[in-house]
């Protein structure tokens, strides 16, 4: 059995546990914190070591993956959606591995998502392009093509018509707090996928974040010609995706019947 533990943050919470790469199972009960107020890059940090501690207690020298809401450049952040401000142009990666005591490897959390689903979920043995989009507080993406993962795709800030950034209109968060019907909510989406599919004309759409245990209630009122579904992993993909590239490292080439190449995501900060 091959262990990794893997670590999502996001705008309201941050999670992890302890997995079997081998398998995409989880081995340890998932723990959940609330992301702190704010979320200062120091106050997150603290979440993320309490969290650390617990599963220490399964796995103490496995490899830690770390998934974050932006984008993630040299181990640099260089957006933040739903947290400080702080965290842009911050060396993230170098943060966490000097709080931590550890190396890690860090990673966007669509991303992160995206490979699990490649990896354990949905898109696993899908032969052409995949889209991922995870809608929650914002409209999270990412592009798989043949198990390569293609980083810092932003695909839920795009302009449509006089919209700009698309994800302030289609978010799940954006549903619930004007409690659109499912109806209306499919109507945005139906403009944002169908603007996706002019784009990219990808061979499969895949719907993560919470509201994916809800798919029944608008996927089927999306009219596409791509087939869309929902994401199997649901939220413990950014889990799963985290812990395997810490495991499988980035640009590694390996073969599990068939060879798969991971695109480089995660090169090391210089010094500050």
């Amino acid at each position: 059995m091959v262990q990794a533990i893997g670590i999502d943050i996001g705008g309201t919470g941050i999670k992890g546990g302890l997995v079997d790469i081998q398998s995409g199972e989880m081995l340890s009960e998932r723990i959940k914190r609330s992301t702190p107020e704010g979320g200062e890059p120091d106050d997150i940090v603290d979440v993320v070591r309490s969290i650390l501690g617990e599963l220490d207690e399964h796995a103490a020298d496995a490899p830690i993956g770390v998934c974050f809401p932006a984008v993630v450049r040299n181990g640099r952040t260089m957006s933040a959606a739903n947290v400080s401000k702080r965290w842009i142009g911050l060396a993230a990666e170098q943060l966490f591995e000097r709080a931590l005591a550890r190396d890690i490897t860090f990673v966007n959390d669509a991303d992160a998502a995206g490979y699990a689903e490649s990896e354990f979920g949905a898109a696993k043995d899908v032969d052409g392009l995949v889209l991922m989009t995870t809608l929650g507080t914002g409209i999270g993406s990412a592009i798989i093509y043949r198990n390569l993962l293609v980083p810092n795709a932003e695909l839920g800030h795009i302009d449509i018509g006089s919209k700009h950034d698309y994800e302030k209109y289609a978010s799940n968060l954006v549903r619930e707090k004007k409690e659109l019907s499912w109806k209306k909510w499919a109507d945005l989406l139906q403009t944002y996928y169908e603007t996706l599919e002019r784009l990219f004309s990808p061979d499969l759409f895949i719907v993560g974040g919470g509201v994916s245990k809800h798919a029944d209630e608008f996927l089927p009122l999306l009219n596409l010609d791509t087939p869309i579904v929902p994401a199997q992993l649901r939220n413990n993909a950014g889990i799963l995706g985290a812990a395997a590239l810490a495991l499988h490292g980035s640009g590694e080439r390996r073969t599990e019947g068939a060879e798969h190449l991971v695109r480089e995501t995660n090169e090391r900060a210089p010094s500050v």
